[in-house]
C-alpha cells in the first residue's frame, strides 16, 4: 500500500471509530473491514447513552445489537435531567438545579416532554409511588442495562436514587409507561 493510501485509509479508520464511539454505530466497523484492514480486537463492553423514560431511543435499534453482542448499556441521565422527579413541577425552577444551572441543554425544552414529564409523574403520583423512584425502577429493569448514571448533587438525592433499587414496579405501571411512551414516543432524543 503507497503511503498516501495508508494516510487516506488510516484518516479513514480514524473516522470510522469516532463514529463509532461518538454515534454507537457498528457501521463503522464494517467500513474499516471491508476496505482490508484488520478487524478491531478489542471488543466495546459498553455504550453510554440518555435512557429515560422521556428518551428511550437506544430501544429502537441499539438494544437487540447490544443483548446479542453482550455490550451493556450505560444509560445517563435516566432522571431527564430532574424533569422526572417532579422538582420542574408548575414552571419551578429550583436555585442551582441543571435546568438553570445548564441552560444550553435543550433536550428537554419541547412542549410534548413536558407534557410526557406530567404524564409520568401523574402516574407516580395514581399510584403512590416517588417518581424519581419510578423513573430510576423503569430503566433498571432494561435487560439491556448495566449501570444507571445518576447525578445526584446532595445526600438526599443520593439516598432516594438508591432507594430505587428495592422499588419494583406493578405490571399496571409498566402498562401505564408503555401507554404513555405510546401517546407522546421519546419526546426528548
Amino acid at each position: 500500500m503507497s503511503p498516501v493510501k495508508k494516510i487516506i485509509v488510516g484518516t479513514l479508520l480514524i473516522a470510522a471509530l469516532i463514529f463509532v464511539l461518538s454515534s454507537n454505530s457498528r457501521l463503522a466497523f464494517s467500513i474499516g473491514t471491508g476496505i482490508g484492514l484488520e478487524p478491531i480486537q478489542k471488543r466495546i463492553e459498553s455504550i453510554q447513552n440518555p435512557y429515560s423514560l422521556l428518551n428511550r431511543t437506544y430501544e429502537i435499534a441499539m438494544a437487540e445489537v447490544s443483548q446479542r453482542e453482550d455490550v451493556g448499556l450505560l444509560a445517563y441521565s435516566p432522571l431527564g435531567m430532574g424533569l422526572l422527579t417532579g422538582k420542574y413541577r408548575n414552571g419551578a425552577k429550583p436555585e442551582n438545579s441543571r435546568m438553570v444551572v445548564f441552560e444550553r441543554f435543550t433536550r428537554y425544552e419541547g412542549a410534548e416532554t413536558w407534557e410526557a414529564a406530567e404524564r409520568y409523574l401523574q402516574l407516580a403520583d395514581d399510584h403512590d409511588i416517588n417518581p424519581t423512584h419510578m423513573a430510576l425502577a423503569f430503566v433498571n429493569t432494561r435487560p439491556f442495562v448495566v449501570s444507571n448514571i445518576i447525578g445526584a448533587t446532595t445526600m438526599e438525592q443520593l439516598k432516594m436514587n438508591i432507594d430505587s433499587l428495592d422499588v419494583v414496579l406493578s405490571k399496571d405501571v409498566l402498562k401505564c409507561i408503555e401507554a404513555i411512551q405510546q401517546a407522546i414516543p421519546n419526546p426528548a432524543p
